[in-house]
């Protein structure tokens, strides 16, 4: 259920109606736009349905909300959603954010070498897993603290924000120490326990989609992140699993118009592995970005042959450089900037 507040609603009256609702069993959630003040409410559907909302001081309507993700709908906040990840970085504005950096991070000179090239070209956070989720257990698994810390230096050093993966949650106060967004990853979209304590938190969480999941699915484990308290969530389309095999997975194109229909939500598209191949990366980022994708994430590295993870999907600097001089272009033809 959504309120909607009159444009004179006083601050007493919005306070008035938090604590009565809280008293009900209701979980009331605050979204206070350009044109108006909203207020979600979570909780059982009798309580709800009984209580009379639409009477309490400075309530101007009271809506049903239809989609099952309550607070993540355009029903419960019209304006878009901008996430500020740190002094001159933000996501959901005009600009198309752009995440870039190795998989993995394999060592302190690859990722400050990799980083200096990526900022050089328009990149402003940097990206790489210290703990990387790989299907064969004998693959590389990742530096651990170790990489955490070697991000963390490059992200301070060239005053880039920091995101990389986490995904069990002993490792969240570790990792929250590190880097600026927490990536949860494909494999990680329902886990469920790891949802509800990153939402306990105030820092910008970026949700790959699942490898199958449907566009319901993802958005429904948005809502388990902004219902214990973070909205700073921005939702990443990273390909699904189809009957084709030619590449790694099949971006779904039609997701980003789609969700940013019905999200406030940011959404970033992360083609790398959406394609794993690296010369459809480049394609595929300026479709995304056509289709009015919020951000991009690439993966690059100085020497993919010897990458130890994703090397064939990785570009080289000078590739992403053109990539981005190309997306600047494609951004400006759309009314937006990078």
């Amino acid at each position: 259920m959504i309120i909607v507040l009159k444009k004179d609603a006083t601050e007493e009256q919005i306070q008035h109606i938090l604590e009565k609702t809280t008293k009900l069993g209701l979980k009331p959630n605050i979204s206070r736009g350009v044109e108006r003040t909203v207020i979600g409410l979570i909780g059982p559907e009798d309580v709800l349905r009984v209580t009379p909302l639409d009477v309490f001081p400075g309530v101007e309507n009271v809506i049903p909300v239809l989609a099952p993700y309550r607070l993540v709908s355009r029903e419960f906040r019209k304006e878009n959603t901008v996430i500020k990840i740190k002094d001159g970085v933000e996501i959901g504005d005009n600009k198309v954010l752009v995440i870039a950096g190795p998989c993995s991070i394999e060592s302190k000179e690859l990722t400050l070498s990799v980083a200096k090239k990526v900022k050089a070209a328009g990149a402003k956070v940097l990206r790489g897993g210290a703990f990387k989720p790989r299907t064969s257990p004998y693959d590389f698994q990742g530096l651990g603290e170790e990489g955490l810390k070697y991000l963390k230096e490059a992200g301070e050093q060239l005053n880039m924000a920091t995101i990389t993966e986490v995904m069990d949650v002993r490792d969240l106060e570790l990792i929250c120490k590190y880097t600026d967004i927490l990536q949860i990853g494909a494999r990680n979209m329902q886990n469920f326990t790891l949802l509800k304590e990153i939402g306990k938190l105030h820092k910008p969480v970026m949700l790959k989609r699942g490898i199958s999941a449907t566009i319901k699915e993802w958005l429904m484990s948005a809502e388990y992140i902004l219902s214990n308290g973070n909205f700073n969530v921005m939702l990443c389309e990273r390909g699904i699993r189809t009957y084709e095999t030619a590449t790694r997975n099949t971006l779904d194109i039609n997701a980003i118009p789609l969700v940013k229909q019905l999200s406030h939500l940011p959404v970033v598209v992360d083609p790398s592995h959406a394609t794993g191949v690296w010369n459809l990366v480049s394609p595929a980022a300026k479709a995304a970005v056509a289709a009015g994708c919020d951000g991009l994430m690439i993966e690059v590295h100085d020497n993919p042959e010897e990458a130890l993870s994703d090397g064939t999907q990785s570009l080289l600097p000078y590739k992403f450089g053109v990539l981005m001089q190309e997306i600047k272009q494609i951004a400006k033809v759309i009314g937006r900037d990078t």
